[in-house]
């Protein structure tokens, strides 16, 4: 069996009623929070601190925010987790206690830790689209979601 780079699987998960954390409120926590919105009902982040338009979103009842400095415990019952702290050993010990729980992570500063990625998406009614390049031209996915979302 050949051992060379293959391109990575699309798969589409119900996440409506699955409880998804983000851990972080920086600039690569709100767009995955961003994208995340549309998929599920149970979006919680948690951060010491957060801006204007993630306490518009809680206002909204779009997401839960829990203002603190991560706990392991957070994790616990968790489906999905998003570790996007600007904090590499925080961020390591999210991948660590995901990993012996089960639970599917993103490492958001470390592709090697994430069990999955994020597509570029073009979203229209109930019509989803996700294309990525694999993590090899990212310039490339983003022209090719731009061109769908003109179709869609």
């Amino acid at each position: 069996m050949e051992n060379t780079k293959k391109p990575y699987f699309p798969m589409f998960i119900d996440l409506t009623d699955k409880k998804v954390i983000v851990v972080g409120a920086g600039t690569i926590a709100k767009r995955r929070i961003r994208s995340l919105l549309s998929f599920t009902n149970h979006l919680v982040v948690i951060a010491p601190e957060v801006n204007k338009e993630l306490k518009d979103l809680e206002n909204q009842g779009l997401l839960k925010i829990l203002r603190k400095k991560y706990d392991r415990e957070d994790v616990y019952g968790a489906d999905l987790v998003i570790a996007a702290t600007n904090d590499a050993q925080t961020n390591n010990d999210i991948y660590s206690v995901c990993k012996c729980m089960g639970i599917p992570v993103n490492v958001c500063s470390d592709k090697r830790k994430c069990d999955f990625y994020f597509p570029g998406i073009a979203l229209k009614d109930q019509v989803v689209v996700g294309v990525t390049a694999s993590g090899s031209d990212h310039k490339k996915a983003r022209w090719v979601i731009e061109q769908i979302r003109k179709i869609l």
